[in-house]
């Protein structure tokens, strides 16, 4: 059977099965969307291959690389692909478009099937991701909606998605609430490549003749940088903000983070991080309060000292438009009162 042309990225769809043959530590860090990790090298076996490059020459590491891809493929073939019907038609990629995807479609198509090749690898992948981040962004109709600390402005945004509104959630793809304290317990940020693909992703599927909100970040969410051209956009973008009281702030603040007093250590240590900014005997404070479990004193302080200076000193210089922001108040912010928040944040169109 002659092998045809390798396919590029925007073929993939014509594809059965998308399958990334790369480690699987390189897969966890970022894949094509939808692809399978079959790999012809794991993790430990890539570090040998390539020590063995560096020691001893292409030669000894073709031939014990050769025998571990051999392995790993005859055990795909006897597991993960043996009900594939005659007529599969599977798409396999590795790094960038060489010798490991190049083996698996070896194989896969002397069995018969039509396998083919990713030119370029996930390396085509990631070229384009930059390239749609640097396209969509610029042309997105976007409703960028600001609030103080703790004015359920993610909440807000989850509740349109509900409505049936366009939604990019940056903060749920990045896996962090964006503030010093944001971090989810027990969830790790993704690799800063995976986050960008699942913003490229997304606005490929939206209808760019509709708003799409989004939550005004600042630059960085936790240890993640949000792609520069959506930043520039962002700042030049339409404002929506939600005004609460600071009571009511303060009473979701201390539900959506009650998580923090189930780790009075790990509290403590993020405080310590502002003592440049507030002071021994101010953090001082912080963190006792963070020891004894007073949730309510310390984020009351933290709000009124740390975060409402910040929101207000950024915002006008953050946002161009800023001075003509939509205001739209709350004196709750109940489960209720935020789906209803969300409708009258759609409402302003």
């Amino acid at each position: 059977m002659r092998a045809p042309a390798p396919v590029r990225v925007d073929d993939r769809g014509r594809f059965d099965a998308l399958i990334d043959a790369r480690s699987p530590g390189e897969y966890a860090i970022d894949h094509i969307p939808g692809a399978i990790n079959c790999p012809v090298l794991d993790d430990e076996e890539r570090r040998i291959v390539g020590t063995l490059y560096k020691q001893q020459g292409a030669f000894e590491a073709r031939r014990v690389g050769g025998a571990m891809v051999a392995a790993n493929l005859a055990r795909h073939l006897r597991e993960r692909f043996a009900d594939r019907p005659a007529d599969w038609k599977p798409l396999v990629y590795c790094w960038r478009g060489g010798l490991r995807s190049g083996s698996m479609v070896t194989w896969l198509r002397l069995v018969g099937w039509d396998a083919q090749q990713l030119a370029g690898g996930y390396k085509s992948w990631r070229r384009r991701v930059i390239t749609q981040l640097d396209l969509l962004c610029p042309q997105l109709d976007l409703r960028v909606l600001c609030g103080a600390t703790g004015s359920a402005k993610t909440r807000v945004l989850q509740a349109m998605a509900r409505q049936g509104r366009q939604v990019l959630d940056l903060e749920g793809f990045a896996a962090h609430k964006g503030s010093l304290l944001g971090a989810l317990p027990g969830t790790p940020q993704p690799s800063q490549t995976a986050f960008e693909t699942r913003i490229a992703e997304m606005l490929e599927r939206i209808d760019p003749a509709q708003p799409l909100y989004v939550e005004g970040e600042s630059r960085r969410i936790g240890r993640l940088d949000v792609p520069l051209p959506l930043v520039k956009h962002m700042r030049a973008s339409r404002c929506i903000e939600i005004v609460a009281a600071p009571e009511v702030r303060l009473a979701y603040l201390l539900r959506d983070y009650a998580y923090l007093g189930d780790d009075p250590e790990a509290l403590s240590r993020q405080l310590g991080l502002l003592k440049e900014l507030h002071g021994k005997a101010v953090i001082g404070r912080w963190q006792q309060w963070a020891t004894e479990g007073a949730l309510p004193a310390l984020f009351a302080e933290l709000t009124t000292l740390h975060y409402d200076p910040a929101y207000r000193r950024s915002q006008a210089s953050h946002f161009e438009r800023w001075a003509e922001r939509q205001p739209v108040a709350t004196d709750d912010l109940s489960d209720a009162a935020i789906e209803a928040l969300a409708r009258r944040v759609a409402e302003l169109g």
